[in-house]
């Protein structure tokens, strides 16, 4: 028996030598169905992963981050057009590609697969080479976007996309306002600036101190970015623009002086608070400023500056900041 390269023998082989085209999910409540597609995407190179209801895709999306979604629309329980609708509603998962695999070829099912969310649908029986050839268009196009966004988080800046739903022009709350997606270091960074706390971390709400500066970005295009500090480190948030789904972007960039806090710290004896605070001062921030930046009340803020003072030889907010800027000019002179 011949075991050219060309021949069915070799092929499983070389598939096994080779990287995998990409992590599919297929979601149906037939195993038969499940079984032609997986045998399918397997011999063409792909890694295939089964879910034969709503709940179980839902979970395995979060955990694996698939590459994309061929779901079955009409399940028991959980309908393919709802999972499709919290896929897309979840930052971690809103940017994978979904393709609906439908009987259902009514032009008001083709049009709820769109509005759910999906890019794409092919109709039962499924030609599993129809469905590689769909796939690998929507595949190429999700990973340059995705691929474009991390760039973005390599150097040092994070990116999120901002549905505002009903916006009016003058700018009122937006209830139905989300997060449709997020860089990894913006999932990072929106908690750790914006104190949320899990489960909320993971949910798609946009933080109401972000929502309420982007509506005044929206409707002022000279709006300020948003500036927001923990300790030495801010968040500077900046409009970028829409996306091409109507989406607003904002890039996230970390801005930190902590090197300029330890340095003056060490060189007046400071505590790190106390060197915090002092750092706030020089800044022209009061008291219930820096409370609010440190997380601590403004009497505590009182007790660090008369220890500062006390420290310092001063006895006036101004004569302390003056210390501090001379300290630092020095520092960086020598």
């Amino acid at each position: 028996m011949s075991t050219e390269s060309g021949s069915p023998l070799a092929r499983p082989a070389l598939h096994a030598m080779q990287a995998p085209l990409g992590l599919v999910l297929i979601v149906d409540d037939v195993p038969d169905n499940l079984a032609v597609l997986h045998d399918a995407l397997d011999e063409a190179g792909y890694t295939v992963l089964v879910a034969t209801d709503g709940a179980t895709a839902l979970q395995r999306a979060l955990q694996a981050e698939p590459d994309i979604v061929l779901l079955d629309a009409v399940m028991p329980g959980l309908d393919g057009f709802e999972v499709a609708r919290r896929l897309k509603a979840g930052p971690e998962t809103a940017h994978i590609p979904i393709i609906f695999m439908t009987g259902l070829t009514d032009t008001e099912h083709v049009l709820a697969a769109f509005e759910a969310g999906g890019v794409d649908y092919v109709t039962k029986p499924i030609r599993a080479a129809e469905v590689i050839a769909r796939m690998g268009v929507h595949m190429r196009g999700a990973r340059q976007a995705r691929q474009a966004r991390n760039a973005l988080d390599a150097y040092g800046h994070a990116t999120i996309a901002v549905r505002l739903v009903g916006l009016e022009s003058a700018g009122l709350l937006n209830d139905g306002a989300r997060l449709v997606w997020q860089t990894p270091l913006a999932r990072r960074w929106l908690p750790a600036y914006f104190d949320i706390a899990p489960p909320d971390a993971a949910a798609d709400r946009v933080p109401a101190p972000l929502l309420a500066w982007l509506q005044g970005a929206v409707a002022q295009p000279e709006h300020k970015p948003l500036s927001v500090a923990r300790g030495a480190r801010q968040l500077v948030c900046t409009l970028q623009g829409r996306t091409s789904d109507e989406d607003w972007l904002v890039v996230l960039r970390e801005v930190s002086d902590a090197a300029t806090v330890e340095a003056t710290m060490l060189a007046l004896r400071l505590t790190l608070r106390e060197s915090e605070v002092l750092y706030w001062v020089v800044k022209g921030k009061t008291n219930r400023d820096i409370g609010d930046i440190l997380g601590t009340s403004p009497a505590t803020v009182k007790k660090h500056l008369e220890r500062i003072f006390e420290k310092l030889g001063v006895e006036t907010r101004t004569a302390a900041a003056a210390v501090a800027v001379q300290k630092v000019r020095e520092l960086k002179a020598g």
